[in-house]
């Protein structure tokens, strides 16, 4: 946009003689058009390349945990206490809903007690085995409901309104947002950009790359203190659990005695 202090004498005249002609102006609004044409472009493409970068880049959710230098694949409950159960979910899974579902009372005991901090894995593994998307989706919105301290509310409505395995609904964003706000106490608009920009995306791919590579066979998976318990869905009780996490915590405690 011209202000008059930039139109010249020449100009002046020009106009005192008659009209000009528009095809100059046709010109520079044609080049105009096509200047912000390739700019608009350049900055789609630009967006793309970020949203995609987001998607495979493994960004750990907020407060995750792990070994030196690695990706932090765990989630948290609790501080660093005796005994760690690390316990491995499909969302998509029945058996997982079923274990999740059987053991939160005494996962919850456990953690009142202070001696024991439970980190969970989520893995997607029922997806290649019925094919879609819906763990992965789901697994990678409850990093995005951890990033502010709602993954264990967040995943309890996974459970309650976990579909039939064979119908991957989960993949559905709009069920995801639904089940945020079942959940409580998050932010949805910082939800939601989460998910939509897939910033959880590479973090979970690489949980279940590790998961398929350790070779631990079906979820849900406990270990304790590193170990592998067996059978959680069919050896393990959570009198069994709660026996060997106190034992746990016995050896733990006699073996920090000087």
């Amino acid at each position: 946009m011209l202000s008059s202090a930039g139109i010249s004498e020449q100009d002046s005249k020009a106009t005192r003689k008659g009209p000009r002609t528009p095809r100059r102006n046709w010109r520079l609004y044609g080049v105009t058009a096509l200047g912000l044409a390739v700019v608009c472009g350049v900055a789609a493409a630009v967006g793309q390349a970020a949203r995609a970068h987001e998607a495979t880049a493994v960004n750990a959710p907020e407060h995750a945990v792990g070994p030196a230098g690695g990706t932090k694949p765990d989630l948290p409950v609790r501080p660093t206490v005796p005994v760690t159960l690390t316990v491995y979910e499909d969302p998509r899974s029945p058996q997982s809903r079923a274990f999740a579902q059987r053991y939160a009372t005494t996962f919850a005991r456990f953690l009142a007690s202070g001696q024991v901090q439970i980190n969970y894995r989520l893995v997607t593994q029922s997806d290649k085995k019925y094919g879609g998307s819906g763990a992965q989706e789901a697994a990678a919105a409850a990093a995005c409901a951890q990033d502010q301290g709602r993954f264990a509310p967040f995943m309890d409505q996974v459970w309650r309104h976990q579909p039939a395995p064979a119908n991957d609904a989960l993949k559905d964003r709009k069920l995801l947002s639904d089940l945020a706000k079942k959940a409580g106490k998050i932010n949805h608009d910082t939800f939601e950009l989460c998910v939509d920009r897939n910033q959880r995306t590479g973090w979970v791919e690489k949980a279940q790359s590790d998961f398929a590579a350790a070779g631990l066979g079906e979820v849900p998976v406990v270990r304790i203190n590193g170990r592998p318990l067996p059978g959680p869905t069919a050896q393990l009780t959570p009198g069994k659990l709660t026996s060997l996490v106190n034992t746990e915590a016995q050896h733990v405690a006699a073996a920090a005695k000087p």
